[in-house]
């Protein structure tokens, strides 16, 4: 079995960088073309595929890690630098006192409300006058 290790590790690393090597983008492979590139991966064993990966593989692009938010002035800033986003609605102090305000206004309109339904109820309920029995007149109550 050991003697079909060296075999399998070549086709392994064929098949790889053939498939690599037809996956890359036309214009991106170094120093050769990528037609060129397959018949050396194909045609040489174990230094084509080992050529490919290290002279002809395009070098991978750094990832861009900053984000470009809010806009692209900010692009290049890495996080610690980056200006403070904006503050939502719940952590501006303005918005959050008229929202007080507006709370409060309701509130006492509310309690006004309460206050004269009350004020009416006593009204009524409140003797008209003296009866002949004694007793107060009430409403019915409905």
């Amino acid at each position: 079995m050991l003697r079909f290790l060296p075999y399998i590790v070549e086709l392994a690393l064929l098949v790889f960088c053939l498939i690599d090597c037809i996956q890359t983008p036309s214009g991106s492979e170094r120093n050769l073309g990528k037609t060129a590139w397959i018949f050396v991966i194909i045609l040489i064993p174990i230094a084509g595929p080992v050529a490919w990966l290290v002279a002809g593989r395009p070098a991978k692009q750094q990832a861009n890690r900053s984000v470009p938010w809010p806009s692209t002035k900010t692009a290049g800033f890495p996080e610690y630098e980056r200006p403070a986003p904006p503050k939502g609605p719940d952590d501006d102090p303005e918005f959050l006192a008229g929202v007080e305000r507006r709370e409060r206004a309701e509130h006492e309109r509310l309690l006004r409300d309460w206050e004269a339904q009350l004020r009416e109820r006593e009204q009524r309920l409140r003797p008209t006058g003296a009866e002949d029995d004694g007793e107060e007149k009430r409403p019915a109550t409905s």
